[in-house]
């Protein structure tokens, strides 16, 4: 009986265990499918190979920057990427955030603010090396909180890098 007892303490032990395993999986499963369908509507919305691009999110004391570089010296795909820049740019200076809406299936946090804010707002592109950079610069404080929201968020999305500098 003894036996049995351990033995049935044991056996569920064992399968809670295995239970919490099987639960990590499964949302392990779940985050990298959704990462993947990530990848892939950025592919389409902003044409470019989203696992041979490189994205930062850094949030500044004035705004913010996004970065966007590939991983080598391809003159055409540095060039679909400073296209794509350029493009974010304009949109989102007109207060036009459906590209970030179309990458990630869901309203971006912080971009119903930065429409609201737009005039707020200074968006300019710089070339990099390998693609380039979007700079938002404001002074306008709820206009900072949401461009902080939206690159936290991102660089969560996008499992990217960056940096939060000066507040």
């Amino acid at each position: 009986m003894g036996y049995g007892k351990t033995s049935g303490l044991a056996f569920g032990v064992l399968l809670a265990a295995c239970g919490g395993a099987q639960d990590d999986v499964a949302d392990a499963m779940v985050s990298d499918s959704a990462f993947e369908a990530v990848q892939e509507r950025g592919r389409e919305v902003m044409g470019v190979d989203q696992y041979a691009a490189r994205h930062v999110f850094d949030v500044m004391a004035d705004g913010g920057r996004i970065e966007l570089q590939w991983d080598s010296d391809d003159a055409v795909e540095v060039a679909k990427i400073r296209r794509h820049m350029v493009d974010i740019v304009r949109a989102f200076s007109a207060g036009d955030f459906s590209s970030p809406f179309a990458v990630h299936a869901m309203e971006v946090p912080g971009t119903r603010v930065l429409r609201e804010k737009k005039d707020a707002i200074v968006y300019s592109f710089h070339p990099l090396p390998r693609g380039g950079e979007v700079r938002m610069q404001t002074m306008d404080p709820a206009a900072i909180a949401a461009i902080r929201a939206f690159m936290e968020f991102q660089r969560s999305d996008h499992r990217a890098g960056g940096h939060t500098h000066g507040g």
